[in-house]
């Protein structure tokens, strides 16, 4: 199953972004004993690959960082995360790491499947970020979306990170990604209810010495 956490790991990362997890399975494979990519994924460590990926992650990091221009962004990796994470998850599920020696064991046929897997693990996390990232822009008018930007960048290194290396621990990560969106919504409840209390509260006003409650009554 440590394979499985593996990818899984990945390709949550790879929601968040799509170049960090692709960048440290190629890093690693190249220049570390932590991954060793099989040959149908070898071209992850090309110096090319890598170089390009570095590239794209500059532009990714400072795009995602900016108000407006972030949404735009997120539209535009509505396709390209979904796809690192599929190919995160595929690399992933078929290489040997520190804690994985074979592979094979667990995704021996289907080898469309870690795939299909990773993509919809991504698709997922990318549909969470970008419905929040709107929240928290209105919230802070604008300067909310540098912090929380860097928040997702540190989450998705160190979520890649620990999936090649401590498997085991991506549960745990999972627990904490799923316990912070929970609050970041409920946050957004309660700001959506105190905005309609003080619409009521202008709107009906105090009313012959009585105050009109939340709800309309009196």
């Amino acid at each position: 199953m440590l394979e499985t956490l593996t990818g899984i790991g990945l390709a949550t990362s790879a929601g968040l972004n799509a170049y960090i997890p692709l960048l440290a399975i190629g890093l690693m494979g190249r220049f570390t004993d932590l991954m060793e990519l099989p040959p149908g994924w070898q071209w992850l460590q090309n110096d090319w690959v890598l170089g390009i990926l570095v590239v794209l992650l500059i532009i990714e990091v400072v795009a995602d960082k900016i108000p407006v221009v972030d949404h735009l962004n997120d539209v535009v990796q509505t396709v390209i995360r979904p796809t690192a994470g599929g190919l995160a998850f595929g690399a992933a599920s078929s290489s040997s790491t520190v804690t994985v020696s074979d592979p094979s064991d667990f995704f021996s046929n289907n080898q469309w499947v870690p795939i299909a897997t990773g993509m919809a693990i991504s698709f997922g996390v990318h549909a969470l970020k970008a419905a929040t990232r709107p929240f928290v822009n209105v919230s802070t008018a604008g300067v909310g979306a540098p912090v929380a930007s860097t928040a997702e960048d540190t989450f998705s290194v160190v979520m890649a990170i620990v999936a090649i290396v401590f498997p085991v621990l991506i549960i745990v990560m999972l627990v904490i990604m799923v316990w912070a969106v929970i609050g970041l919504f409920r946050r957004r409840r309660r700001r959506k209810e105190a905005r309609r209390q003080e619409e009521l509260l202008a709107r009906h006003g105090p009313n012959d010495g009585q105050t009109m409650d939340i709800y309309g009554g009196r």
